[in-house]
């Protein structure tokens, strides 16, 4: 496979040679700034992809099981591969340089992050990657709430950003909450010699560090521009928050991947929700930016256009997925458009320069709330198309008959429970509601072919079961929510069956040219129920897939330790390979020029919310 070179200038004082690869390295998380997670590369096809076998293998060295570490780990990395090294992540928030051919290490950079540390997981999705031509830097966040400027072919830091190599994030968002929660656990968006970077934050107390999007210089890290996700008096949007509920507000921050529009020099937010995620009564508005996609003018970080997919959320309905930058034929023509999938199962398709969505969006009134004090919002907006990828509600019917065992275990979760679709608001009684917390789709997103203008989204099925219970008197939040059974707040039984009649999980494919499904097939199994004759389940996921032009979507994401590949037209598996734990991550492929191979890479490291297998493996497969 050839490549083309131009080389092209840029400015007055620094050229940088543009490689035309073919998709032939992955610079970026999802494959491009816009996320499509697509390759051009077809070497590995429809014909061959059966032969598939291992080619290398790195291990970590990182495992935090809960059993002999304070903390668990999730190994959720995408590597990066440019300029011919590939860049990885670890749980620990280490970057590895690697050979990408052989697995051989060149360099590791440690950050030396508290490992005790209280964090929900230790996790790192992945770094970025930024040159001009003749330097190299890759761009690390930390939770520990540092940005890090590391020289690409040496591992060291590059002393002339910010403090002798790294900022501290903290300063300026975090200031009045020392002991609270503040760190990065997804790679920063690189515009021309910015980094832009969102946070995870805590969500639980209405106060906390802020959700702030800001860019720093690459060359000196000193802060060029700041975007309050809840806007301060006088800034747009301030006028949907109730009194002065916005001062010091939580939450509002984007945890996970952003999405940038080169040639517009326009930078995707996709948001979360307000702090306190589930009882709201001290932030009483439609909230914004919560739970909103926003189109900042990356120079400036100046809102261009923003649409809220959730008013006021109360059921931490967070924006999980990076925003796909794609393209859709409507009335005759085709536009440029952005496409987000989220966790309640929508996907929201808008123009990309307007925000105009392709397809009309309902406000569907939804019901109030029986909580004191909790004004939920009247109506929720709702796509007409596509349809919903992922359940929204259940009947009584429906419980699961799997086993005897879960049914039994599941009728005692329901018996006091109610009922609800989505969107009605978790109540005093015990209430089951689809989708749970983490969708729908959560972080992995969706790939997008251009070929066909195919959408390509993995979704679980999963209920949340909870009820608000009142807390004492002078406590930060008058109440909070409470999980039901023995695996607290999801509804699904100690093997982790979900409660409801099957399928658990699927992958679909979306025309969005039409708006409608091209296929959809359940996603995973339970190698227990399948001996038992119980037909293909689906499971619960974490992670995405990637699309090529081979003709091929790979997918690990499943608990079932399963890594797979299906014929993108028709759904037909056709190959399948077991890992050392199950992948929740986002698969990636690259070529060498050295060997003349395509490589598929994932990392399977288990553990998470799904596993009690843990792994530390960077899985690497080629055609023999």
């Amino acid at each position: 496979m050839a490549s083309k070179g131009w080389k092209i200038k840029v400015g007055l004082n620094w050229s940088l040679t543009l490689f035309i690869c073919l998709g032939q390295e992955w610079r970026f998380w999802g494959g491009d700034a816009g996320g499509q997670k697509y390759s051009a590369l077809k070497q590995i096809d429809r014909s061959n992809v059966a032969k598939l076998q291992p080619a290398w293998t790195f291990q970590t060295g990182e495992i935090a099981d809960g059993k002999n570490s304070l903390m668990r780990s999730t190994f959720e990395a995408t590597p990066l591969v440019a300029d011919g090294v590939m860049y990885l992540t670890t749980p620990f928030n280490r970057v590895v340089a690697l050979r990408p051919e052989t697995g051989k290490e060149l360099w590791a950079f440690d950050p030396a992050i508290d490992k005790l540390k209280a964090a929900s997981l230790h996790i790192s999705r992945g770094c970025s990657y930024w040159t001009d031509g003749k330097k190299k830097r890759i761009l690390l966040g930390t939770q520990a709430g540092r940005m890090y400027s590391i020289d690409a072919e040496t591992g060291k830091l590059d002393k002339a950003f910010g403090d002798n190599g790294s900022v501290d994030l903290r300063a300026g968002v975090a200031d009045k909450f020392p002991d609270r929660a503040y760190g990065v656990t997804s790679p920063p968006v690189i515009f021309k010699n910015l980094v832009i970077t969102g946070a995870w934050v805590s969500d639980g107390d209405p106060q906390g560090p802020a959700g702030d999007v800001r860019a720093f210089s690459v060359a000196t890290g000193k802060l060029v521009w700041t975007f309050h996700t809840v806007p301060r008096p006088g800034e747009f949007g301030h006028d949907t928050w109730d009194g002065d509920s916005w001062k010091d507000r939580g939450g509002t921050n984007v945890w996970s991947v952003m999405s940038l529009d080169v040639q517009r020099g326009l930078v995707f937010l996709p948001l979360t929700s307000p702090s306190p995620d589930y009882y709201a009564a001290g932030r009483k508005g439609a909230n914004l930016f919560g739970d909103s996609v926003v189109a900042l003018d990356a120079a400036t970080g100046k809102r261009v256009w923003h649409f809220q997919t959730v008013h006021h959320n109360i059921w931490d309905y967070d924006l999980p997925a990076q925003p796909a930058l794609v393209t859709v034929k409507s009335n005759g023509r085709v536009i440029d458009a952005v496409a987000q999938v989220t966790k309640t199962g929508f996907t929201f398709l808008f123009d990309r320069a307007t925000g105009t969505p392709v397809f009309a969006i309902e406000e569907t009134p939804v019901p109030a709330s029986d909580v004191p004090g909790e004004a939920a919002w009247p109506t929720q907006p709702r796509p007409v198309k596509p349809p919903p990828f992922a359940r929204q509600s259940m009947k009584a019917e429906e419980l699961t008959n799997v086993t005897p065992e879960s049914r039994a275990y599941c009728e005692g979760i329901a018996k006091d429970a109610v009922l609800r679709p989505m969107f009605t608001p978790i109540g005093l009684q015990t209430t089951v509601l689809f989708p749970g917390t983490n969708g729908g789709t959560n972080w992995g997103g969706a790939s997008f072919d251009p070929e066909t203008r195919t959408l390509y989204v993995n979704s679980m099925d999963v209920a949340m079961v909870y009820r608000q219970e009142k807390r004492p008197e002078g406590s930060l939040v008058a109440y909070r929510n409470r999980g039901v059974g023995t695996n607290s707040s999801r509804f699904w039984d100690p093997n982790l069956y979900p409660c409801q009649q099957p399928p658990w999980g699927h992958l679909t494919a979306i025309d969005l040219d039409k708006g409608e499904f091209r296929w959809r097939i359940p996603l995973g199994e339970y190698d227990e129920l399948t001996k038992r004759g119980v037909p293909q389940t689906g499971t619960p996921n974490l992670g995405g897939s990637l699309v090529t032009a081979g003709g091929l979507v790979f997918i690990a994401a499943t608990n079932d330790g399963r890594f797979r590949a299906f014929d993108k037209d028709t759904g037909k598996k056709l190959w399948e390979t077991r890992l050392p734990a199950s992948g929740h991550a986002n698969p990636m492929t690259f070529w060498s020029a050295k060997t003349k191979k395509q490589y598929v890479v994932i990392a399977a490291g288990g553990g998470n919310k799904y596993n009690s297998t843990f792994a530390d493996s960077l899985m690497v497969y080629a055609l023999p």
